[in-house]
């Protein structure tokens, strides 16, 4: 059973704008089973809260019940449901336990304006919940309620805290009995059974535990807080994600926040435990847009893909040190040649050969270049872009967005260029008919179409980091165990052929 918990009428609260019919209205459309009037230190009347279902129009199961807010000396306030008289301003919490030893007592929005509650506040004696999710927190703020939970196993609920139009009922509790009367609900709370209504799902990382968190209901115009917790495993792990984050953040200043191009907005980071919050994205990759995407919506999809990557590098920022591009490159190089190596794998030569190939023209062609370096993405695939839309009905709230940053440098433009085609071509291989409806030269083109000046020699460059993308391919296949597949064979054909297109190929 889903209920709204913390609301405030026009009626009796001078701080809303909403009356209690439109309330509940907007709470039963969003397919909730009732709401509790939280107004400030009043309690609504039997006779009123009928009145108030006879205008509202909602079903006979809808249940409409009254609390109230109030404001205490120890922890501010606090929402009381099942006392029976309103309760005067600067009533101490143990005063009102007192008195209605049966109510439930919850701490109201504790973490806003950036308070952090200690663990003996939220499991203070005289509780008997904590509101976690309210929306007069921030997302930091309601990520550290979430966590704080998880951590201390407190009782906690949600509630929406409304005082306008339109989002009521966008973070409500969920209790596991269904309740009737108000003595109902607050004996549910004082035994633990109910929750903030969310949706957490694990997903598994290298080293790290990934949690896509969901907070409250669906809204008309989809704007429920989603976040992705990354629980670091290894203080290495910790650097390089610390780092990613840091980049990502560098860039949501520069204008990826909203609109047509994201970048999910990091939230909070916790050094001590090696936790990452970052805002979690709506939508699909465009790996998964496009297997069942119309041929004009998938063009468009690799049209907005490929401005994205032109966007961030318009923007020639040098967020990561110059000279660590090479560095790293120099390393990752000689690790994809040692897989082939350790197992004596037939075509170390062959490999050897591409890579050193490789090698010697990256080091030409950030010596010649260096002034056209930006930072980029470093890992740009369509299963690292996200395709989403803000309102379903509303085609111009399309966006993309990127994510994984953990490989982003200084680097040459046509690196994430040469690196997207390439894993364009292997994640679709077999996939003839994506293949055949999107050749490259689509999103190559939209790339060029939306770039300011690159390099003269750029459509070169983009067959030198082609040829690199493939043999990382081939090094990741040896990895998983697929050697001798002739995935293998075609991902090192095609590196060879980039690489002898370097001599032959278009200069730009």
């Amino acid at each position: 059973m889903l209920i709204e918990m913390h609301c405030h009428t026009s009626e009796y609260s001078s701080c809303s704008g909403v009356a209690a019919v439109n309330l509940v209205r907007q709470v039963a459309a969003k397919n909730l089973q009732g709401i509790v009037l939280t107004d400030h230190h009043h309690l609504w009347e039997a006779s009123e809260l009928a009145d108030v279902r006879r205008r509202a129009e909602v079903p006979d199961h809808f249940v409409i019940l009254a609390g109230q807010e109030v404001t205490t000396p120890e922890l501010g306030d606090v929402l009381v449901f099942g006392a029976d008289a309103t309760i005067e301003r600067g009533t101490p919490l143990a005063e009102i336990r007192r008195r209605y030893p049966a109510a439930a007592l919850v701490w109201a929005h504790p973490y806003r304006r950036g308070k952090r509650p200690t663990p003996e506040q939220l499991c203070h004696p005289l509780l008997d919940g904590v509101e976690i999710f309210n929306s007069n927190h921030t997302v930091r703020e309601n990520s550290q309620g979430l966590q704080d939970w998880h951590r201390d196993r407190f009782t906690a609920i949600a509630g929406t805290d409304t005082h306008g139009e339109n989002y009521a009922g966008l973070y409500p509790t969920q209790f596991d009995h269904a309740v009737k009367t108000i003595a109902d609900l607050a004996a549910e709370i004082r035994h633990g059974r109910c929750r903030p209504f969310l949706k957490e799902i694990p997903r598994s990382g290298a080293n790290s535990q990934v949690i896509e968190v969901t907070i409250g209901t669906k809204g008309a115009d989809e704007v429920r807080e989603r976040l992705i917790i990354k629980e670091i495993g290894t203080r290495h792990k910790w650097r390089s994600a610390e780092r990613a984050f840091r980049i990502m953040g560098e860039i949501v200043g520069h204008g990826f926040d909203e609109g047509k191009f994201r970048v999910p907005r990091p939230i909070d980071e916790d050094e001590a435990s090696m936790t990452l919050i970052e805002q979690g994205l709506r939508g699909k990759s465009l790996f998964d847009k496009l297997l069942t995407a119309e041929p004009e919506d998938g063009r468009a999809y690799l049209s907005l893909a490929a401005g994205w990557l032109a966007r961030l590098h318009g923007c020639r920022l040098r967020i990561t040190p110059r000279d660590e591009f090479l560095v790293r490159e120099d390393e990752r190089l000689a690790r994809y040649l040692e897989r082939f190596t350790a197992i004596g794998h037939r075509h170390t030569r062959k490999v050897q050969e591409i890579l050193a190939a490789v090698a010697a023209e990256e080091r030409r062609v950030v010596a010649e270049g260096s002034a056209y370096m930006v930072q980029g993405h470093g890992d740009f695939h369509p299963k690292n872009v996200f395709v989403g839309q803000d309102v379903m009905e509303n085609r111009s709230t399309l966006f993309v967005a990127a994510i994984d940053f953990e490989s982003s440098y200084v680097l040459p433009r046509a690196f994430d260029v040469g690196c997207f085609l390439a894993q364009f071509r292997n994640q679709f291989y077999h996939y003839g008919e994506i293949v055949n409806a999107y050749p490259e030269e689509l999103f190559l083109e939209a790339y060029l179409r939306d770039s300011d000046q690159v390099e003269p020699d750029f459509l070169r460059q983009v067959e030198l980091f082609r040829a690199r993308t493939n043999m990382s391919i081939a090094a990741y296949l040896v990895k998983v165990g697929l050697g001798d597949s002739e995935d293998l064979w075609r991902v090192i054909v095609e590196a060879e052929r980039s690489i002898s297109n370097l001599s032959t190929g278009p200069a730009g």
